[in-house]
């Protein structure tokens, strides 16, 4: 019996290079996963230690209202679109599943098209979505440049701002509009909204695909990075009322529901900024850190419009011979390109997410 063997997963390859950063005192510094290392805001763990009567039936797949509400509270309060809580968004159990899953729910209410259309240097679970889906995987570069074939067959299309790994932002106005053009649901992934930075080049708020409107486009949130809640699993879709009715019957039949008690710590998580605040001062100081050790090092990267990564270009556009050199030398574990598409193989991410002082120590064995 022959059938899909699923592939390594990208970051287990990296054990080599974990073992010889881990060769200099003090051990390796991790930056190659992008998950959170810094506190969960206190008043959200207390409100999930006091989940009570949340904890004991079944949540609702959609989330509670009050989940609801607190998102499209902050999604006006903070990137400017307004949506209604009651029938344009609902939670999802952290947004990877999301990714994952929601090509073949789309599938399924569209046999005729075949299609994920994703960027050429991406997030990889998107492109394995359309894997575990049954259908194509398309990258592209530019939207305008997408064959007209693969548009028409295309079930969405991502785009992702700010980019991981890349730290780019797109011009979601443009993305809105090609998938109005072609009609292809956009699907807009914007994990990282609130950690834009201003820049000789660049300077701009967070910002999301809702404010051209909910028609033909879902954007995807996480509380993972904003909160450091990565470990609950909540997120949320928002956008085409159509859609999203069609995406809560599907899913409440996969069982899906993120836990009573993390919704309910989510509401606290959402209502507060200033813990967001403090945050984004910490991503800037250690990207600039990092952008500077990585320059001492001969490896120098621009620091990012957005997102917690440098995307630093590889000598001879070898990204494995200099993830070699920088665990051996730094003690840095970091993640070749090409763990993003081929397209990124001559470059390697570097994620902002070890604690200050592991950091400085890294700098200072350069």
């Amino acid at each position: 019996m022959t059938g899909w063997v699923p592939p390594p997963y990208p970051y287990d390859r990296l054990d080599a290079v974990a073992a010889l950063a881990d060769e200099l005192p003090g051990g390796r510094v991790d930056l190659s996963i992008g998950t959170p290392c810094d506190p969960t805001p206190p008043a959200v763990l207390a409100a999930l230690g006091e989940g009570g009567a949340a904890a004991q039936g079944y949540p609702p797949s959609i989330g509670t209202l009050a989940f609801r509400q607190a998102a499209a509270h902050w999604i006006e309060r903070r990137l400017g679109a307004t949506v209604d809580a009651r029938s344009e968004l609902a939670a999802c159990v952290g947004t990877k599943e999301f990714v994952a899953s929601v090509p073949l729910y789309l599938k399924l209410r569209d046999p005729s098209r075949d299609t994920v259309l994703y960027p050429a240097v991406s997030y990889p679970t998107y492109a394995m979505g359309a894997t575990l889906a049954g259908v194509r995987a398309v990258s592209y570069s530019r939207l305008d440049e997408i064959a007209p074939a693969d548009a028409a067959r295309a079930l969405c299309v991502w785009v992702n701002s700010p980019a991981n790994p890349t730290g780019e932002l797109d011009d979601l106005r443009a993305a809105a509009a090609w998938g109005r053009e072609h009609g292809v649901l956009v699907l807009s992934d914007e994990c990282y909204a609130e950690f834009t930075w201003s820049s000789p080049a660049h300077s701009s708020g967070p910002t999301t695909i809702l404010r051209e409107g909910v028609q033909g486009v879902l954007a995807v949130h996480s509380l993972s990075k904003r909160d450091n809640f990565a470990g609950a699993r909540i997120g949320f879709y928002a956008g085409d009322p159509e859609l999203v009715h069609y995406l809560r019957e599907a899913r409440k039949h996969a069982g899906l529901m993120a836990p009573g008690p993390v919704q309910r710590a989510a509401v606290v998580a959402l209502d507060d900024d200033a813990h967001v605040e403090v945050q984004r001062r910490r991503y800037w100081s250690r990207l600039q850190v990092l952008a500077d050790l990585l320059a001492r090092a001969g490896y120098p990267a621009p620091l990012p419009d957005g997102g917690f990564y440098l995307w630093a270009p590889a000598p001879d556009g070898d990204a494995w011979a200099a993830a070699h050199d920088l665990a051996r030398r730094a003690g840095i574990v970091v993640s070749p390109g090409e763990f993003y598409g081929p397209e990124g193989k001559a470059y390697f991410r570097v994620a902002a997410v070890q604690p200050d002082d592991r950091i400085e120590l890294a700098a200072s064995r350069v």
